[in-house]
């Protein structure tokens, strides 16, 4: 199972760039206060308020540098620990929030949960938003298991691939009830492209922040 390369993120780059910029200007500065003192006019030299004016915008200028670093090497801190946790996820199995699952070997499954005992009617599509199969039931309050063995409503099996699924529900009075999807699958690899770990779940992508669980691969 491989997992892409460690890229650096938007932030470390922007982070880095304004580093660059006020270092620019601070080297500029001091050139230029050097400069000054070496040409004053001994007969009118600096005056002494604004010589320390100066002196206290040097620092200031070098303050915010040694700032800018610290932050820097937090932010790449906890950057570290965030992809170290992603790769941890590779070979396991996790459940996210979403309605997207992979069909591997006739099989996909989402898990769902409603508030109350409902009549639901599933429909799933292919990634062209396609309706390839459509089922209703009932279902008991809380969380329950919708699994798909890739054979469409017409009868014909259909490929491996990513497919979604949208979930209506309604109550014993017939309105409509919330349903909070999920989906889940192994992890095959990680993404770090991004300004957040991307875990591959088949040809799926879930971020991070979406896992809800994450359990050992069974035999």
């Amino acid at each position: 199972m491989a997992v892409s390369g460690i890229g650096g993120t938007t932030s470390t780059s922007a982070l880095a760039g304004s580093r660059a910029t006020i270092a620019e200007n601070f080297d500029t500065f001091l050139q230029l206060l050097t400069t000054q003192l070496r040409n004053q006019n001994p007969l009118d030299p600096l005056d002494t308020n604004q010589f320390t004016q100066q002196l206290v915008q040097f620092t200031s200028v070098e303050q915010q540098l040694k700032t800018n670093e610290f932050l820097e090497a937090m932010l790449s801190a906890s950057q570290n620990a965030g992809n170290a946790e992603a790769v941890s996820y590779v070979g396991k199995i996790v459940t996210a929030s979403g309605n997207k699952a992979e069909l591997v070997n006739g099989g996909a499954q989402w898990h769902f949960a409603v508030a109350q005992p409902a009549q639901i009617t599933a429909t799933v599509r292919d990634m062209n938003g396609n309706v390839v199969y459509v089922k209703t039931g009932s279902v008991e309050q809380g969380e329950s298991v919708f699994t798909w063995d890739g054979v469409g409503t017409d009868g014909r099996k259909r490929p491996d691939g990513p497919y979604s699924i949208t979930i209506e529900a309604r109550n014993a009075d017939g309105k409509l009830i919330n349903v909070a999807t999920e989906m889940t699958g192994e992890v095959t690899g990680v993404d770090f492209t991004g300004s957040e770990p991307v875990l591959i779940v088949g040809s799926a992508r879930v971020n991070l922040s979406a896992v809800m669980s994450v359990r050992a691969k069974t035999a």
